[in-house]
Order: structure tokens, then C-alpha cells, then sequence
């Protein structure tokens, strides 16, 4: 049983897309995506530099339109199930049969400037937690008035919460662990992304929804999800609420997952399995040399 991993925001680096952009296919379908929202995606996969790539309202619509494309590189047939990490479920959206690949972009376009417009609010940053038991992390961050943003299994917990406070956590990290501040300027999946969540409730309200026509998990709990319509639903509120990454992973372990294939822009997701999906075989698409790889492991333990 084979399922595709959607990655999130942060799993994208400068120039990661020249080598994909040689195959047709690829760049055929990404030029397409890349006009639905009227943003150059080629020059941002390419050119641009790591801030400018960083910026919420570029690096979304171009790891959604990165795993996209990847995906249909591969025999999807195949495929049993999809899950993504953040803004990765609307990419999972998509390879599901929930929404069409123009709503996916249209849909993650308004996410990230919705986001964006959000982080710009107030100061506000995340960090990564290694290490430390959970119940004396979750204690921390509640004593600094931050958040567990991302549960990413293995031991890694992300915070986010005001600037300020996340300054606090990195000179006093929770016994046991080491915290590392990440580069963006935003309280993802916090109270603090509420307006976001109001602007997508508007906008997927208008949306023609379809049933998954593959099995997908939620980030909210790690669920799975029968319906279009109670996934885009958990899709919104995930903005401002924790992403449960790891209830994914096991749950796609109690599911009979045998082997995952991490969509372009990869690498991240793929480490994580390591670690949480004991047994499971993986491939990181992280270059079009991997793509032989996942392709015969999908013959092997695909449906």
C-alpha cells in the first residue's frame, strides 16, 4: 500500500526546480499551474533568492505546484493514499480527486496572502523544539504563552507565538531540548492566523467539492477523511490549529501503509517517516533521478 506525502512550507531552497523543468511533462503542467494564478513560478523555482522564496505568499502556490506536477509523474493508479503536511493537504486535495488542480492554486493563493496578511499583523515567529519530553515542552511553551504548532513526531515539537516570547523559549529552551528558531515571520497554525481562517471559509464556500477517490488523513487528528467536504472543512480550521503530523504518521502505519513517496520539493517528510513509520520503505523525490525509484516501488507494493 503505497501513499504520497504532500510537503509543507520550508521544504523549499533556491533553484530546486532547474533539474525538474528539463522533463516536458513536468514543466508543461507547471507553466499551467504556475497562469492559474498569474505569479512567475518557473523564475521562483529557479532565480529567486532564499528570502524571496521564503516569503509565505511565493513559497505555497510553489511547493503546491511543485507536487503536483511530481505526482503526475508517477503511476497514480497505483496509489492508495495521500496525506500532506500544512499547506501540503492542498496539494493532497488535488492528487485525491477533491478539487481540480485550478481550484488547488486559486485555493492556495488565497491561503498564503491570507497568511501573510495575518503575520503582518503583529511580531510573530516559530521554533523548532528537538528533544525534551513532550509533557515538559507543552509546559514550557504554555508558561510563555506560545504554542505547539506542529507535532512533527520523533521528538520534534514546532512552536510559534509572538516574537518576543519565541526569543524567550530559544534562551531558555524546556529541559532536555534544543530549540532552533526558523526564518519566517509568521505564528502559523495559532490564534494568531484567525483572519486567515475567515478569508478561506469565504472563499472554499464557492468551491465544487468531490469525494477523495483515494484514502486521505487530516492533519487535524490524523484521521481519515470519507468526504470532500469534511476535508476542506478540517483544511481551513488547520490554518490556526495545530498540524498533528505525527497522528498522521500512525495512523497511516495502523492503515497497512507499506511504503511512501515524498513529492517534490522533498526531503523533510521523508526524515520523518524514518523515524515515525518504522518498516515502512520511502522515496524522497528530490530530484528526477529518484523518480525510477518510486516508480518501481509503486510496482512493487502498490494496489
Amino acid at each position: 500500500m503505497i501513499v504520497l506525502l504532500c510537503p509543507g512550507q520550508g521544504s523549499q531552497k533556491p533553484g530546486f526546480l532547474s533539474e525538474w523543468l528539463e522533463i516536458t511533462a513536468f514543466r508543461e503542467q507547471f507553466a499551467q499551474l504556475s497562469d492559474v494564478i498569474s505569479i512567475d513560478l518557473i523564475k521562483h523555482g529557479t532565480l529567486s533568492d532564499e528570502e524571496t522564496i521564503r516569503d509565505t505568499a511565493v513559497a505555497q502556490p510553489l511547493i503546491v505546484a511543485s507536487s503536483i506536477a511530481s505526482a503526475n509523474l508517477l503511476n497514480l493508479v497505483e496509489i492508495s493514499g495521500v496525506a500532506g503536511h500544512s499547506v501540503g493537504e492542498v496539494s493532497a486535495a488535488s492528487i485525491a480527486g477533491i478539487i481540480s488542480n485550478q481550484s488547488a492554486m486559486q485555493l492556495v493563493n488565497v491561503r498564503a496572502q491570507a497568511m501573510a496578511k495575518a503575520s503582518a499583523a503583529s511580531e510573530q515567529s516559530m521554533a523548532a523544539i528537538l528533544g525534551g519530553a513532550e509533557e515538559v515542552v507543552i509546559a514550557k511553551l504554555t508558561a510563555l504563552g506560545l504554542s505547539g504548532a506542529n507535532f512533527n513526531g520523533a521528538g520534534q515539537v514546532v512552536a510559534a507565538g509572538s516574537k518576543l516570547a519565541i526569543q524567550n523559549l530559544v534562551s531558555s529552551p524546556p529541559e532536555g531540548a534544543k530549540v532552533i528558531p526558523l526564518s519566517v515571520a509568521g505564528a502559523f497554525h495559532t490564534k494568531f492566523m484567525a483572519p486567515a481562517v475567515d478569508e478561506l471559509q469565504t472563499f472554499t464556500s464557492s468551491l465544487e467539492l468531490q469525494n477523495p477517490e483515494v484514502s486521505i488523513w487530516s492533519n487535524q487528528a490524523g484521521q481519515s477523511v470519507s468526504t470532500g467536504t469534511e476535508f476542506m472543512a478540517l483544511l481551513v480550521g488547520q490554518v490556526a490549529n495545530s498540524v498533528r503530523w505525527d497522528l498522521c504518521m500512525q495512523a497511516m502505519v495502523s492503515a497497512g501503509v507499506t511504503g511512501v513517496i515524498e513529492l517534490c520539493p522533498a526531503g523533510t517528510l521523508a526524515g520523518l517517516a524514518k523515524r515515525g513509520m518504522p518498516g515502512v520503505e520511502i522515496v524522497a523525490l528530490k530530484s528526477p533521478a529518484d523518480l525510477d525509484s518510486a516508480n518501481s516501488l509503486i510496482a512493487r507494493l502498490g494496489k
